[in-house]
């Protein structure tokens, strides 16, 4: 009889013993459905004519483009070109007035040469000496052709060395469909694409001289005088730039760039617009287009923090969520698609806040973001009493 009872008690010894250790099998985890969020956005109001095309450089696939794709005269657009080509040649840092230049002969007979075929010109005294810096000023600002002239002359000796020495350059930086017969523009046959004049565009920009030029209203040259930017969009609906062209084959046309605030980031928008056909219609054009492009910019929010994401429930029926740790949210252009993709970790016991997976936002033309997920509530050892009154239940 004794030994029946100590062999009893031995076995519930075991028992209980063997029901407090044993390890329980992780809770079961599920996903919780992602609801996308979505825009009403507007069309971009193109014009009719000619040829466009805008871009928001740091967003991908964002270049939209209408009417025609083939390459088309640009006008003084060329002395973009112009300006770049001599500043690889003769580089300027920003805040420097860089060399000397000692107008000559003849780039004082450029003067009569330009004003001859109604091109743009500005005074060119006898005897004038400006540097580099206001060189650039007059031409891009004025867009006056004799100081084009000059500076091409200046920086290669001659037109034709100039010439060269663009077509080079152009190669250099991928615009294979831009061609540039002499630095003015009153030349018809240089001719650009929309696309390839935004890539100019963005060129022109990443030079900080250029674009500290470009974006001057006025200034006053010593010798030349007062100058005006042509460019009557400065200033306007974030216009920064770039540069106007005119001419009778091209139609009045413009380089243009233009920055806003969105989802507390500056956003830059560059476009080119040819064939207009004056530059009052060419303005007002240009300005729909570029509200219609701000208005292309929304920020997703992908997930708020505590947002779940997926459920834990236990076999003693805790039960609880696992949420975003964190908000997230991404400026986008343009429609946009949010799928995401949950990974929940393997979970038995936990402590409120811990983190247990990740929620990956896959975004149109963006880089994916990925948020971790957390537990929402502890998850608790059940205790002992529920080990001893569910044997093996959990594992």
């Amino acid at each position: 009889m004794t030994i029946s009872v100590v062999a009893v008690l031995i076995l519930a010894i075991a028992y209980l013993v063997a029901a407090a250790v044993v390890p329980f099998s992780p809770a079961s985890a599920t996903t919780t459905s992602y609801a996308a969020p979505t825009a009403t956005l507007p069309s971009l109001t193109f014009p009719t004519y000619g040829a466009t095309a805008v871009e928001a450089p740091d967003f991908p696939e964002s270049l939209r483009t209408s009417g025609d794709t083939k390459p088309r005269s640009i006008a003084s657009i060329s002395k973009v070109v112009t300006a770049l080509v001599v500043l690889d040649a003769k580089p300027l840092a920003q805040g420097q007035a860089g060399p000397t230049i000692d107008f000559t002969s003849e780039m004082e007979g450029l003067y009569a040469k330009y004003l001859a075929v109604d091109g743009e010109v500005a005074p060119m005294p006898s005897g004038l000496r400006l540097s580099e810096y206001q060189t650039l000023q007059v031409m891009l600002m004025k867009s006056a052709n004799n100081y084009a002239g000059s500076l091409a002359i200046w920086a290669f000796g001659s037109l034709d060395a100039y010439k060269t020495a663009a077509a080079s350059w152009l190669h250099d930086h991928g615009l294979d469909d831009t061609s540039i017969q002499e630095p003015t523009g009153l030349n018809a046959a240089n001719k650009s694409t929309a696309t390839d004049l935004v890539d100019l565009g963005q060129l022109a920009l990443a030079n900080p001289v250029v674009k500290e030029v470009v974006g001057t209203k006025a200034v006053t040259v010593p010798g030349v005088g007062d100058i005006e930017n042509s460019n009557k969009l400065l200033g306007m609906d974030g216009v920064e730039g770039i540069k106007t062209g005119t001419l009778d084959e091209a139609g009045a046309c413009l380089l243009f760039a233009a920055t806003y605030e969105r989802g507390g980031k500056t956003v830059t928008v560059i476009g080119a617009m040819l064939g207009g056909v004056d530059h009052d219609t060419l303005d007002d054009d240009v300005q729909r287009l570029l509200h219609s492009v701000a208005d292309n910019f929304h920020v997703v929010t992908l997930t708020h923090a505590g947002q779940s994401f997926g459920t834990y429930s236990t076999p003693w029926k805790d039960e609880t969520d696992a949420v975003t740790k964190a908000a997230s949210e991404v400026l986008v252009w343009g429609k946009t698609t949010v799928k995401a993709t949950t990974k929940l970790d393997s979970v038995t016991t936990g402590t409120k806040g811990e983190r247990v997976g990740r929620v990956r936002f896959s975004i149109t033309d963006h880089e994916a973001v990925t948020v971790p997920l957390v537990l929402e509530q502890e998850i608790p050892d059940p205790g002992i009493w529920w080990r001893w009154t569910n044997p093996f239940e959990g594992a």
